[in-house]
């Protein structure tokens, strides 16, 4: 048996400074913007070699608030991949600017800057990259798409926590970044929870009131905001699990080397190519099969190897979205990586037996 992921291998070892950091919180009763925030806001920002980072209550929210905080709104367009997660797509609507969807690279499944040069107009305000599979974007070819075009960069990094690539750490390449701590992340919290880390100090001063209801200070409401904070019982388990992230991350990495040896003397399966060495963080191993994808599938779950589909139907396809009029066809690359692409089993703890038995299981 081979789970997709097993989160035990991480929260178990560090259950009772877990309990401990909680037990202090409902000791002090600060359960809302209390002290674990503040300090899980100022290690992960100098995790991300970043001066600010803001908490918020999930990943979606991270990149509504973030852009509104990045002055995004109404009548702007921002530009994201088709194959992302829906959240990046509500994201920016929530904003209340117009997403504007472009194709990915076929070999890392990123997005395409020169698709998405095609895709700048007047209107256009930002770029939205996303940090797929735990692999950044080139952070040199965004800060001259940025430079080029006159876009601000706000990067998706839900996936790609402590992600290097050319010697900038995922956050640190745009005005701002968006993060999430789903509990199957890299860092995980024990529900949901989000972070926006910037460079840009006003940035920041108005993501604290947007946050909160609008409020720079108590019952003095400036901006239309909402409700969205990063409780503290959360980032005090967060807290606990920051030291331990670099390490997780490199087994990840390991993994994914080992994955590669395997697999590459079996004949119709790719991975998703790695160009980013050691600084990929492989939130997820993702292969492209040709054949049958669904029947492979099927036959490893029922070895009891689990795996997943990352992601299944294109922004552009989803039903509930037709109405951003892009048909079938618009983003080929896309449509095939979603056709075509498996995740299999991947997190910090799974064994070198775990491994090959996926790669064997594979081959046969």
């Amino acid at each position: 048996m081979v789970p997709f992921v097993d989160l035990t291998l991480t929260n178990a070892p560090l259950q009772g400074e877990i309990k401990t950091a909680i037990a202090e919180i409902v000791d002090r009763g600060d359960f809302i913007m209390g002290q674990a925030v503040t300090s899980f806001e100022t290690a992960f920002a100098k995790a991300c070699n970043v001066p600010y980072a803001l908490g918020v209550a999930c990943g979606t929210d991270a990149i509504a608030l973030g852009l509104r905080a990045c002055g995004v709104g109404p009548g702007d367009e921002v530009i994201l991949p088709a194959n992302t997660f829906i959240a990046t797509l509500i994201g920016i609507e929530r904003s209340g600017a117009k997403p504007i969807l472009v194709d990915c690279d076929r070999h890392t499944a990123l997005i395409d800057l020169d698709a998405a040069a095609a895709a700048v107009t007047a209107r256009t305000k930002a770029i939205v990259p996303v940090h797929l599979y735990g692999q950044m974007v080139s952070p040199s070819a965004l800060r001259e798409f940025s430079a080029t075009h006159n876009v601000l960069v706000f990067e998706d990094a839900a996936q790609a926590l402590m992600a290097e690539r050319e010697g900038y750490r995922a956050g640190s390449v745009g005005v701002a970044a968006a993060f999430s701590f789903y509990p199957s992340k890299n860092l995980g919290a024990f529900g949901d929870g989000g972070l926006v880390v910037t460079q840009d100090e006003a940035v920041a001063q108005k993501l604290r009131s947007l946050r909160n209801y609008g409020a720079p200070k108590k019952y003095v409401h400036a901006d239309k905001g909402t409700n969205s904070r990063l409780d503290s019982i959360q980032a005090a388990i967060l807290n606990v699990k920051l030291p331990h992230l670099q390490g997780w991350n490199r087994d990840r990495n390991q993994a994914a080397q080992l994955y590669d040896r395997l697999l590459d003397s079996i004949p119709g399966i790719d991975p998703i190519r790695n160009d980013s060495g050691e600084g990929h963080v492989y939130h997820l191993y993702v292969v492209r099969v040709e054949g049958d994808r669904d029947a492979l599938q099927q036959k490893l779950g029922d070895r009891g190897i689990s795996t997943g589909i990352h992601y299944p139907i294109p922004c552009h396809l989803q039903p509930g979205y037709r109405d951003l009029g892009y048909p079938e066809g618009a983003f080929p690359q896309s449509e095939t990586l979603c056709e075509t692409i498996l995740s299999l089993p991947m997190y910090p703890g799974i064994t070198e037996a775990q491994v090959r038995a996926t790669c064997e299981a594979i081959a046969s």
